[in-house]
């Protein structure tokens, strides 16, 4: 076990250089930062500054730049815990079933006659059919349109309940659709919160379900929780409606069907709409800031085929009529229809400012929140205390490495040395791995390294205690140290690989701090088998050559 090849050497030392070479930024976070940062405005098309220049100089682009992200507990930031109201999402289904339920109906009215929507609570949907006889007939018809609900605990549901108080159909979702709607509710403001929180340039955020209707956004770098509210909490619901009429009585009577909702920039000014929408926001697939003929800050759309499609023949069958783009129920603008728009892009103008055109085109690309979001816990951490836990996991890891390292010089001399700059080596390469994988890490993830200092010379103190009892059994130097390698080797996989099995189960059913812990525990014993079966036995080996001794001393 002790005769190594070239291309072995080679290897381990290639890899423990590589190791050096990716940990090495991390002891200039601020100046490669910097440079990172100017780098990415500049490939977006971002004018490079004076500013941006020297920070770009500051770090060449030929070396490593790859960082450790620094979580929410070390690098400050911002902290909310908020709840979707999953609930809100049921009135908007039972409004999109109308217009199937209307022109369904429509085509047997020698059977049902007139159809009309009646007014009814928002948990149901209520259609009058002007002949009761054809009762039986309608049923028939509506209840083709229902759906099966594609859950396994929903199997053999249908998505709505459909029945009759005389000559009223009455539709209500079913349970298994509403359990099923609420679980695409909370996946899909996962993915727009993730969405608008990457848009914005943060780093490794944490966004996490927590339990049924919870949501745990932690984004490390944001200045204050109020900034993240202002990015995730809007709905950004955009959709394109027909006014009725444009009116100063906020208590008017909309009408079955219809919406009454506020001007956003003139105050007294509102405006009766339909309720179904001809385009909506889902149909969107782009937005950018830009400026109107004016000068003025808007923000320019553009829709999908099918969205250009239906924008493009409403413009060409209303020319002349107004028609509203509501943002979060109201009005940010009612331009009347001059001509045909075909092409499916146009442009949103109001009183916007730089910021709030540039914020609203992101909440745009990224899609509206299918319901209202209300924040239950919200804090900001200050980079003060990201400092002050930075310095605490320093002096931890300090402490536990300097003890360490006495400890084998004193137990185990020359080999004790061996180790101490396998160990060295090991933490090294701790910190490259994270830097190439992208990894954050937090005060866990720090707990995490001050425990993998421990358990690396571990190994090597097995690796030892084997060799000193070789030599007593009278066995010559050579001997005793391939013995000793070859007989603790089992020690070692064993003890490593079931943490190692620890560390994985910890990643996989925790979350946040615990995965911070786990990720960092599990690099590390990968590293410090690494380290203490190759590195510290091609040190000891190198050593074993040159030196020839007679008699060692472990």
């Amino acid at each position: 076990m002790l005769q190594f090849s070239i291309w072995k050497k080679g290897l381990i030392w290639s890899l423990c250089l590589l190791g050096i070479a990716f940990a090495t930024p991390n002891m200039f976070y601020t100046k490669v930062e910097k440079a990172n940062d100017a780098r990415a405005l500049v490939e977006v098309g971002v004018v490079a500054t004076p500013e941006m220049e020297a920070d770009m100089a500051a770090w060449p682009d030929y070396l490593p730049s790859m960082l450790v992200n620094l979580g929410l507990d070390l690098r400050g930031g911002a902290h909310l815990l908020v709840e979707v109201a999953v609930a809100d999402v049921y009135a908007d289904r039972l409004d999109s079933m109308w217009p199937e339920v209307r022109d369904a109906l429509r085509e047997i009215k020698d059977d049902v006659g007139s159809v009309r929507r009646q007014d009814s609570d928002p948990n149901e949907l209520r259609v009058k059919i002007g002949e009761s006889e054809g009762m039986p007939k309608a049923l028939e018809v509506v209840g083709d349109l229902t759906r099966p609900v594609v859950t396994l605990t929903g199997a053999g549901s249908r998505d709505f309940e459909v029945t009759n108080e005389g000559d009223v159909l009455i539709f209500k979702l079913s349970e298994a659709e509403m359990i099923a709607m609420d679980d695409r509710t909370m996946q899909q403001s996962l993915e727009i919160i993730r969405r608008r929180v990457d848009e914005a340039g943060t780093r490794e955020p944490t966004i996490q379900r927590q339990g049924a209707d919870r949501v745990l956004v932690q984004v490390p770098g944001i200045g204050s929780a109020e900034e993240l509210l202002d990015l995730i909490g809007q709905t950004a619901k955009l959709s394109f409606l027909s006014v009725v009429q444009q009116t100063s009585d906020p208590d008017i009577r909309a009408g079955s069907g219809n919406v009454v909702y506020p001007d956003a920039d003139q105050e007294g000014i509102y405006y009766v709409l339909e309720r179904v929408a001809v385009v909506t926001g889902d149909q969107l697939v782009d937005a950018q800031p830009t400026f109107d003929q004016n000068g003025r800050p808007a923000v320019n759309f553009r829709f999908n085929p099918a969205g250009g499609r239906k924008f493009g023949v409403y413009t060409a069958e209303n020319i002349g009529s107004p028609f509203a783009i509501v943002l979060d129920e109201k009005v940010i603008s009612a331009p009347t229809i001059q001509s045909h728009i075909p092409g499916g892009s146009g442009i949103i103008t109001g009183n916007f400012t730089v910021e709030e055109s540039t914020r609203l085109a992101i909440l745009l690309r990224a899609g509206a929140l299918p319901a209202e979001i209300t924040v239950l816990e919200q804090r900001t951490v200050g980079p003060e205390l990201g400092q002050d836990s930075i310095d605490a996991g320093k002096i931890a890891t300090v402490i536990a490495f300097a003890l360490v390292l006495i400890f084998m010089v004193l137990s185990y001399g020359l080999f004790g040395i061996f180790a101490n700059i396998a160990l060295i080596l090991n933490v090294t390469m701790i910190f490259s791995l994270l830097s190439i994988i992208g990894a954050t890490l937090t005060l866990p993830g720090i707990a995490g390294i001050v425990l993998t200092i421990g358990m690396a010379v571990d190994a090597n103190v097995l690796i030892f205690e084997r060799i000193r009892e070789e030599l007593k059994g009278g066995k010559g130097p050579a001997r005793a140290i391939e013995l000793g390698y070859q007989k603790a080797l089992s020690a070692i996989i064993d003890a490593n690989v079931t943490t190692l099995i620890a560390a994985v189960i910890l990643f996989a059913i925790g979350s946040g701090p615990v995965r911070g812990f786990a990720v960092t525990l599990g690099l590390g014993i990968i590293t410090s088998v690494f380290t203490a079966i190759w590195v510290t036995r091609l040190m000891v080996a190198t050593w074993l050559f040159a030196r020839k001794p007679k008699t060692i001393e472990v």
